[in-house]
């Protein structure tokens, strides 16, 4: 059949993460390779309970069309919390309801990207950015990252000398894929070069709840004296991911862009699913379940990065992350992952290979390791197989 798709589809790379997403559900295979949270997290009693309440005070108004924006009280809700927990000042009329990230992510893509247009990204960025971002065939630019993120000298030489730079995005807490945090003070840095050159940033925050120790890190929203940043969340990785329930924050002229596209594409997120987090937050100890979350998770992560310590050669360095779900894997400069990705799957066990993050430089030598959906035992199992990939690549 001579059916002609678009020269954008035509252009498209296909994922890593469907193929791997699919390989989760194969009960043999241990996967370290999406960033699923742990099912037991889910608060399926209280979710059963809210979902009941709301049918029964807001019936039809959870059943029925709602408005682009979002549900008010959701959005009031997450700017409650927003402001008590990180120092802003941001109103429920600042804020964008969004079918998960990935669409405040296509939708940013829609309304700043041209052809050839230029993003500015972490050295390596998430990969599920980078897919949504290249529907509108930018050009990518890796900033040079260290452990402390993004360097701002690095950054203010690029912005000084690349036409065309129409945003930035960063994940400055418990980085996709690498697991760092900015430090406060690399945080004023970056918004001091970007005050600058008044350039928007999208400051992706999904993980920014899970924090396993050390003190919270003040967004980069809280420090945007020229409301240049677009600051997302999620309740993907603190309730559930089956909800597609996250939010935006920005400034009324970007939001009324996003307003429109938004409209464009699903008319609204799911009236039921946003009524029924709102009433989590209001009604149940939110803050708490997040606790155990955290628990959990960094009880994992320990687990892992102790297998790690105990099984991978001495030549092969991994990061130890303060809090989100993934540990970032470097493996010495004349090895490809990708290549061990093809050995570990006929051991039975996955991650993602680390070029799909590096949308320019492709680096081979990192992967990705996801420590939040296998208990004490596959963690420790999965580590050891890998490593014994490891060895014999060697």
């Amino acid at each position: 059949m001579a059916i002609r798709f678009s020269e954008t589809l035509e252009k498209m790379k296909e994922s890593d993460l469907g193929p791997l997403l699919k390989l989760t559900e194969q009960p043999d295979i241990i996967s370290f390779a999406g960033g699923l949270p742990a099912p037991q997290t889910f608060p399926l009693k209280e979710l059963t309970e809210v979902a009941v309440k709301v049918r029964e005070k807001d019936g039809v108004g959870a059943m029925q069309y709602g408005p682009s924006l979002g549900y008010a009280g959701l959005r009031k809700a997450i700017a409650d919390r927003m402001n008590r927990l990180y120092d802003t000042h941001v109103s429920q009329d600042d804020i964008i309801i969004t079918s998960g990230s990935q669409q405040g992510l296509d939708i940013c893509g829609r309304i700043f990207l041209d052809k050839d247009d230029v993003v500015l990204i972490e050295s390596p960025s998430y990969l599920g950015a980078i897919n949504a971002f290249a529907l509108q065939q930018p050009r990518f630019v890796e900033v040079p990252t260290d452990e402390k993120g993004m360097i701002p000298e690095e950054l203010d030489r690029i912005l000084s000398s690349t036409p065309r730079v129409k945003m930035i995005y960063v994940i400055p807490n418990y980085q996709n894929p690498t697991g760092i945090t900015w430090p406060l003070e690399r945080r004023r840095q970056f918004m001091e070069v970007v005050n600058r050159y008044e350039i928007p940033v999208i400051e992706d925050n999904p993980y920014g709840d899970l924090r396993y120790e050390g003190n919270e890190v003040a967004p980069m929203k809280s420090m945007d004296s020229k409301d240049l940043v677009i600051y997302t969340g999620t309740f993907s990785k603190t309730l559930a991911p089956g909800m597609r329930l996250a939010w935006m924050v920005a400034n009324p002229v970007i939001l009324a862009k996003m307003d429109a596209v938004k409209q464009s594409t699903d008319l609204s997120t799911s009236c039921v699913s946003q009524r029924e987090v709102a009433l989590y937050m209001t009604e149940y100890d939110f803050e708490g379940h997040i606790k155990e979350n955290c628990r959990l998770y960094a009880h994992r992560r320990d687990v892992m990065c102790n297998a790690m310590k105990k099984y991978f050669p001495e030549s092969v360095h991994f990061t130890y992350p303060h809090g989100g779900l993934f540990t970032w894997v470097e493996l010495p400069e004349t090895m490809n992952a990708r290549d061990l990705m093809k050995d570990c799957i006929d051991h039975k066990v996955a991650f993602v290979p680390g070029d799909s993050f590096f949308p320019t430089s492709g680096k081979k030598n990192y992967f990705r390791l996801n420590f939040s959906n296998c208990d004490d035992e596959r963690l420790e199992e999965g580590i050891q197989r890998i490593a014994d990939v490891i060895k014999r690549h060697m």
